[in-house]
């Protein structure tokens, strides 16, 4: 005999209070409280990424701020291209010594010294001929930041075309571009550029820095040419050429825009070192000539003068090394931001 069970009716579940569901759910039970429900995630963009890693580079950002500050300043201060400059001395116009060239600048507080700070009417001093050198600084500075940057633009310019060409067609073209290289490369390049000062000699800055262009291109070439060699294998690239891609279309669009880190580094690189050999060129007599004047060229003016009046030596040298390193640490932060190994940004 069976017996049938009557059914089991349900147990009702205990209502559950804003406190048994946790802080969150007690939060948005409040009036007048809002709670974040939803987490949106953005994936850093390449650009983002680079402009991050190099803000976060503190040698970058600090020889960028003194780089574009020299800039400005040296423009700025005695101006350009017949557009007259916040400094009321120029650099062309001799005139009386006064206390013998000293400098008027005072960077000593009055504690100090008693006279307190001051810049006078010549705060770098005077040259033999009552020249202010405050102006004359600031005119070879521009005339020296100049020549390297159309040098890096230039050589930057040579070296990419030279380098995609050897690293992407291979075959004759690379054997006759690299072997041009390699000999360019073997012969010292202060001696190629001494001897085409000299026949230059008097031409002006912008032909002194077409010459160095011309010879401060073969590292790049082969830097850019070993980018194209192993960019080429890709599969992207390998798409590309199937889908019916030119050659222009892939080096222009495809392997160039992966290439360009090294080349933005190299580029700043030679700009920083197109500065030294035009400085070395001028030193020598073989590189801008009077009446115009670059910072070698007044190291070179005034070499003589080092122990009696070395605030004319100083002045130019302190520009020279201030642009060379600024730009070396652009350079170096550039190589970090640009590494895909990158992991982390230096604080």
């Amino acid at each position: 005999m069976s017996t049938t069970r009557p059914p089991s009716s349900p147990v009702p579940a205990a209502p559950v209070t804003p406190a048994d569901a946790g802080p969150v759910a007690a939060a948005a039970d409040r009036p007048g409280t809002q709670v974040e429900r939803e987490f949106t995630i953005r994936a850093m963009s390449s650009r983002e990424l680079i402009t991050r890693r190099f803000l976060r580079h503190r040698g970058a950002l600090g020889g960028m701020i003194v780089f574009l500050t020299t800039i400005v300043l040296a423009f700025s201060s005695i101006g350009v291209a017949g557009i007259p400059g916040w400094w009321g001395l120029d650099y062309a116009s001799p005139a009386t010594v006064v206390e013998g060239g000293r400098m008027s600048l005072d960077v000593m507080p009055s504690f100090l010294d008693g006279d307190g700070l001051a810049i006078g009417r010549h705060p770098f001093g005077q040259d033999d001929i009552g020249r202010d050198y405050f102006a004359l600084t600031m005119r070879g500075t521009q005339i020296s930041l100049m020549i390297c940057l159309l040098v890096g633009l230039l050589a930057t310019l040579i070296g990419v075309l030279i380098g995609a060409a050897a690293g992407f067609y291979r075959g004759k073209t690379e054997a006759v571009l690299m072997r041009i290289t390699d000999v360019l490369i073997t012969i010292p390049l202060l001696v190629i550029a001494a001897v085409l000062g000299a026949n230059a000699a008097g031409s002006g800055p912008v032909v002194l820095a077409a010459m160095i262009g011309l010879l401060y291109w073969t590292t790049l070439a082969r830097l850019v040419r070993g980018e194209f060699l192993s960019l080429r294998e890709k599969e992207f690239v390998e798409a590309a050429r199937a889908m019916g891609a030119s050659s222009g279309r892939i080096i222009v669009r495809h392997i160039l825009p992966n290439a360009l880190g090294t080349i933005i580094v190299s580029a700043t690189l030679t700009v920083a070192a197109a500065i030294i050999l035009e400085t070395s060129l001028s030193f020598l007599g073989l590189g801008v000539q009077a009446p115009d004047t670059s910072l070698g060229l007044l190291i070179s003016s005034y070499e003589g003068a080092f122990q009696t009046r070395p605030w004319l030596f100083y002045w130019p040298a302190l520009f020279i090394v201030a642009i060379a390193l600024s730009v070396n640490f652009i350079g170096d932060g550039l190589r970090d931001a640009f590494d895909p190994k990158q992991t982390r940004v230096r604080a």
